[in-house]
């Protein structure tokens, strides 16, 4: 691309940012059209947006997604959208309090219950959404899963309260942070943009040691999500290894010495134990 296209292609990116304009493919048209056509883009959008969107849409005809995509036998659909998701993202923007009435594990409801919500979150693994929210009640930090609400009402809460409840929830979460070193072994530092993908979903930070050319990679987690952080490094498998966290390196060790229990016998490998 010459000089003079580039500079006309910027000047009409330009206006079309000015503008609050967005130029879309041809593609990009039939797949978005596709997407309002499923039953979740009634929750999903308010009546306005989708009715607009569809206006605007109305020439061109819809990608038959059947005809070229092939799936496997699974087991049944879950929707990634909730209509909950929106009253409640609303909630916990305007800082309003809450009565949540949701369904017990072995039946039955619990009816009425005041908190502050804080934080929605979607499981990767359970594929479900989860409220992360603070019970005014019981004084502890909950979270509930979108399915087993059955209803919740805004209330309002005094801003000296909500930000008392904050900072225990804060106090809470901080409590509740446990940190890992894992080092990429040199042989894959080529791969280095790869194994930070793996740790997307965790604050990380990296540090590269000059004089033995490795790269560290600082973890911060949950407690409760250390199990997910060790699906992660298995899954990177020789690349990558834990070099700091005596939890993570001692369950490590454990589910090594039950695959050489299944699979093979004791003196094939010897495993060296972590020190005390």
């Amino acid at each position: 691309m010459n000089p003079f296209e580039k500079i006309f292609n910027y000047q009409i990116l330009s206006r079309l940012d000015e503008s609050d304009a967005l130029a879309l493919t041809s593609q990009e048209r039939a797949w978005l059209r596709t997407a309002l056509a499923h039953s979740s883009s009634v929750v999903a959008f308010t009546p306005g947006t989708l009715e607009k969107l569809n206006r605007i849409l109305q020439n061109g005809p819809a990608i038959n997604h059947r005809d070229f995509i092939v799936e496997k036998a699974k087991n049944a659909e879950r929707q990634v959208y909730h209509p909950l998701l929106r009253s409640l993202r609303r909630m916990i923007m305007q800082d309003k309090g809450m009565l949540l009435t949701s369904r017990i594990k072995h039946g039955g409801t619990k009816a009425n219950q005041p908190g502050l919500p804080v934080k929605l979150e979607y499981s990767m693994v359970k594929r479900e959404w989860y409220l992360l929210w603070y019970s005014t009640r019981g004084r502890s930090f909950m979270a509930t899963k979108l399915q087993s609400i059955v209803s919740v009402e805004e209330t309002l809460l005094p801003p000296e309260r909500v930000e008392e409840l904050r900072a225990r929830v804060a106090a809470h979460l901080e409590k509740r942070k446990e940190q890992a070193v894992i080092e990429v072994v040199r042989t894959y530092n080529a791969e280095l943009s790869r194994i930070l993908y793996a740790f997307s979903c965790f604050d990380k930070s990296v540090s590269f040691e000059e004089e033995e050319n490795r790269y560290l990679i600082h973890v911060t987690y949950l407690a409760d999500e250390s199990e997910f952080l060790l699906s992660k490094i298995r899954f990177l498998g020789l690349r990558v290894k834990i070099v700091e966290g005596d939890g993570l390196r001692k369950r490590m060790l454990e589910s090594a010495e039950k695959a050489l229990a299944r699979y093979g016998s004791s003196d094939d490998i010897t495993i060296r134990k972590p020190a005390p």
